[in-house]
C-alpha cells in the first residue's frame, strides 16, 4: 500500500491550500481516512478524519478553517485549508485504515509572509 500526498507549499497568512492523498496498491475496504501534522520539534497531532460514510471530525485548532473530504472511487482524501496561520506550518501526513493502518510520507506546508 502506498499513500502519495501532494499539494503542499509556501503560502502567506490568510491564504489557502488544498492537499490530496491518493492510496494505491493492495487497497481493499478503506474505512477511515485522516490527516495529521507534525511541526518541527513537536509531536505529531491529529488534524481531521472522515469515515466511509462521510462523518467528519476536526481538531479544535482547525475547526471552521479546514475541510476534509474524500473520493471513494479514487481512494483519495483531500484537505482544503483556508485562513492559514503561521502556526499551521508543519508536514501534513495522511493516514488510512483498512484492516491495517497506513501512514503516508507527508507534504510540507509553510505559512509565512
Amino acid at each position: 500500500v502506498q499513500l502519495q500526498a501532494s499539494g503542499g507549499g509556501l503560502v502567506q497568512p490568510g491564504g489557502s491550500l488544498r492537499l490530496s492523498c491518493a492510496a494505491s496498491g493492495d487497497i481493499f475496504g478503506i474505512s477511515v481516512m485522516a490527516w495529521y501534522r507534525q511541526a518541527p520539534g513537536k509531536q505529531r497531532e491529529f488534524v481531521a478524519r472522515i469515515s466511509l460514510g462521510g462523518t467528519t471530525m476536526y481538531a479544535n485548532s482547525v475547526k471552521g478553517r479546514f475541510t476534509i473530504s474524500r473520493d471513494n472511487a479514487k481512494n483519495t482524501v483531500y484537505l482544503q485549508m483556508n485562513s492559514l496561520k503561521p502556526e499551521d506550518t508543519a508536514v501534513y501526513i495522511c493516514w488510512v485504515a483498512t484492516t491495517k493502518a497506513y501512514w503516508g510520507q507527508g507534504t510540507q506546508v509553510t505559512v509565512s509572509s
